[in-house]
């Protein structure tokens, strides 16, 4: 199944999106790199600049110590054919691996611009459960950002969208589009259908959410991908299956929704010292403090 949500950039930079909702293959590179081909070219016919796919998705997320197999530096082979891809297709493309580095594996998601280059890497920092823990070693760059048809994209990937400090970083430090592939599972699906929206809202800026939609072992995907905008709309949902979904993002509505609730103004960061902590700040008081 396939959706368009058509756009008037008017002024400033824009950029069309497509969303890879789509179910494997697991455990076969070469199969998600067919995969991957054809969902890029679709996109590019249809107009897409940028092509998003979900978490790990070249070799499966939950695959357990095969992860390790897979792993490769991200100059790798994986990296070099999605790099022809891009530049065959003339489209710029997110995809998922295992980064190995030395004895580490990473679970990273890598930005390939249409010509071929490698624009970004980020390394998801906040693991989930025993298939991210029981493999992979957390990032430490909260902040991943690159330039892309005028407009700055930051990356956070999957479980990083849960915590709002990492994505009120992103606002402050001006991402235009933060792009979250995900591997969510049943029955979390209030992350995709409430949390994201709230997320796009609070910081005004755009969200896209890109997951999977089918099992591997245990964990049954739900799909609901979305492309939200800076005032908590959803531009796009998928639903459960499989589905290439378009759409267009621009500075301008970051601007309108700004100028109408300035909440990145009006914070008062002073008063949030403590939430840099792991426990409460030095001098802060926790608890109930009524008596």
């Amino acid at each position: 199944m396939a959706a368009d949500q058509h756009g008037d950039s008017g002024e400033g930079a824009a950029l069309r999106i497509a969303l890879d909702q789509s179910a494997g293959p697991s455990r076969d590179p070469d199969g998600a790199l067919g995969s991957l081909e054809r969902s890029a070219a679709a996109a590019a016919e249809r107009g897409a600049h940028l092509l998003v796919t979900p978490e790990m998705s070249l070799t499966g997320y939950n695959i357990g110590e095969a992860s390790s197999a897979f792993a490769e530096p991200a100059d790798g082979p994986l990296a070099g054919s999605v790099a022809r891809i891009a530049a065959r297709q003339g489209i710029a493309i997110l995809h998922g691996y295992p980064e190995r580095e030395g004895q580490a594996v990473h679970n990273t998601a890598q930005l390939t611009d249409a010509a071929g280059n490698t624009r970004a890497g980020y390394r998801k920092t906040h693991l989930f459960g025993p298939a991210d823990r029981g493999v992979f070693t957390p990032g430490d760059a909260g902040l991943v950002q690159t330039e892309l048809n005028g407009l700055r994209l930051g990356i956070l990937i999957c479980y990083d969208v849960e915590f709002p400090e990492m994505v009120r970083r992103h606002a402050l430090a001006g991402t235009d589009l933060l792009l979250v592939p995900t591997a969510l599972m049943h029955p979390h699906t209030a992350v995709a259908t409430s949390v994201v929206p709230v997320r796009a809202l609070e910081n005004q800026i755009h969200v896209a959410y890109v997951n999977r939609c089918d099992t591997e072992g245990e964990l049954d995907y739900c799909g609901l991908s979305c492309l939200v905008d800076p005032w908590g709309e959803e531009l796009l949902r998928a639903g459960s299956g499989p589905e290439l979904l378009l759409g267009e993002v621009d500075r301008r509505t970051i601007t309108a929704a700004r100028r109408s609730v300035s909440y990145l103004a009006d914070r008062r960061p002073e008063l949030y010292t403590p939430l840099a902590y792991r426990e409460a700040a030095p001098g802060t008081t926790t608890g109930d403090t009524s008596r």
